[in-house]
């Protein structure tokens, strides 16, 4: 950037993706998520089939490790990993904000103003072309995360990926692509039936 220029201004990338945002209906995607633990080391890499129905439904797949799920009915949060924790799921109420829940892209999009303090980080080429990036910073103290970038395509106003930094510590990028929207998505990854012998634990 040239000395004394400014950086370019975040607000029409941010109403844009929340423009593009409230006309879904439903979204599909592949996504690879990596979870940078420092306390672990080794960063966990997991990648599947994401599902989104507004208003409620959301669902992830996972292909690696081959198995697990993330269901989000619309009445419950059924978190299930055997590849972790085999004998049991997970339910819960559906939360309103976080990385397992049906907002997982909408947190970041609806009332950006209101919610964010944002900055223009750069531009950015994503194989499925040109992306603005744009940091976060929310205005409470009382959300999962302590601050998210997220890549908003050029051409469509989609996020293609989010990185989140969670008040945990860790670091969580989920990058999106095969992007399809309001083109339906399978009722049966909306819902979920636990297993035989399988242990619900609510939460």
């Amino acid at each position: 950037m040239l000395a004394g220029s400014q950086a370019p201004d975040p607000w029409p990338v941010l109403d844009r993706a929340s423009q593009t945002y409230q006309s879904i209906s439903t979204l599909s995607a592949d996504f690879v998520q990596i979870v940078e633990n420092p306390l672990v080391g080794a960063p966990d890499t997991t990648r599947g089939k994401l599902y989104q129905m507004r208003p409620s439904r959301f669902a992830m797949r996972f292909a690696v490790p081959k198995g697990d799920r993330i269901v989000a009915d619309g009445r419950y949060l059924w978190l299930y990993t055997p590849s972790t924790t085999p004998g049991q799921v997970i339910r819960a109420r559906i939360p309103d904000v976080g990385t397992t829940g049906p907002n997982l892209i909408g947190q970041f999009v609806e009332h950006p103003h209101e919610r964010y303090r944002a900055s223009y980080r750069r531009a950015d080429s994503l194989p499925e072309g040109m992306a603005d990036v744009v940091a976060l910073v929310p205005k409470r103290g009382d959300q999962p995360y302590s601050a998210a970038v997220i890549w908003v395509g050029r051409s469509d106003g989609l996020v293609r990926r989010l990185e989140i930094t969670e008040t945990s510590g860790q670091l969580r990028t989920v990058m999106l692509s095969r992007l399809k929207v309001n083109a339906g998505a399978p009722g049966r990854e909306f819902t979920f039936s636990p297993p035989s012998g399988v242990q619900v634990v609510d939460q």
